[in-house]
């Protein structure tokens, strides 16, 4: 099997981000919802595109709070994560009409969590066949659409 690097992701799982915090307590700090990232806040909850994403238009629907798994959530903050996940399957299944979506959270390391400690929830569209020769055949993955575009297609849902 051949080997595609990409060094810069094992940075992000060490917490090689700004502070040497957990990045998504960091991510609504940052403020510029205008490049690719957050599309949209509640109180206690926001939607942000994956930085790394498995198809075109993974998202993330963030707890605010740094909390590791869904008993720690307030009914408030369960609401809210609830409330931004229903609206970022809503533009990805408008504007990227996929047959299918993949919902779910890992949590604990054990599970596969990237971010292990804070809870988020995966948006993953599907498509009928979407899984072709380049991950199966050469473990590679193809990425028809650049984070800034898919950035540009979903915000105008989000718009105020």
């Amino acid at each position: 099997m051949n080997v595609l690097w990409a060094p810069w992701r094992m940075a992000y799982l060490r917490g090689g981000h700004a502070t040497g915090g957990c990045l998504l307590c960091e991510l609504p700090e940052l403020g510029d919802d205008t490049q690719p990232g957050i599309l949209e806040r509640k109180a206690s909850a926001y939607l942000v595109l994956n930085a790394f994403p498995y198809a075109t238009g993974h998202l993330m629907a963030v707890a605010t709070r740094h909390v590791a798994s869904l008993e720690e959530l307030t009914e408030v903050e369960a609401a809210d994560l609830v409330r931004v996940t229903q609206r970022g399957v809503s533009a990805v299944r408008q504007e990227y009409r996929p047959d299918g979506f993949n919902l779910g959270a890992n949590i604990g390391r054990a599970a596969g969590a990237g971010v292990e400690g804070h809870l988020h929830v995966h948006i993953v569209p599907r498509w009928s066949g979407d899984t072709n020769f380049m991950p199966v055949v050469g473990s590679v993955k193809v990425m028809p659409e650049s984070l800034e575009e898919t950035f540009r297609r979903l915000a105008p849902y989000f718009a105020t």
